[in-house]
Order: C-alpha cells, then sequence, then structure tokens
C-alpha cells in the first residue's frame, strides 16, 4: 500500500494500527495521521528498531 492510500484511509485504519503496535498512544497516532514516514519514526522510537526493520515492518503490514 502506497503512502496515499494510507494517509487517506488513516481514520479506518487507526484502530488496526493500534492492535499491531500497542505501545502507540491515540496522540501518537493523530501525530502519525497516515504519514509513513512518521509511522516508521515512531515504530523506530517506541521500539528500539533500525530504521530498515521499521520500514520493512510497515511495508509488509500494508501490503
Amino acid at each position: 500500500m502506497n503512502s496515499d492510500r494510507i494517509e487517506g484511509n488513516w481514520k479506518e485504519m487507526k484502530g488496526k494500527v493500534q492492535q499491531k503496535w500497542g505501545k502507540f498512544t491515540d496522540d501518537d497516532l493523530d501525530v502519525i495521521d497516515g504519514r509513513r514516514e512518521e509511522l516508521v519514526g515512531k515504530i523506530q522510537q517506541a521500539y528500539g528498531k533500525s530504521r530498515d526493520e521499521a520500514e520493512k515492518e510497515v511495508d509488509k503490514y500494508f501490503n
């Protein structure tokens, strides 16, 4: 799923993203606001993953 589709469907996807990455608060999800790069950064920060690992995780989840 490309970045535009993530942003366009963000309201519907917020709950599923929060289930997958349970450390995210509602405020985190509001900051991410469907932007792929923000999501990758938050995963890195919350879970201590490298950028490459976080990007692969996001791509795998949304594809």
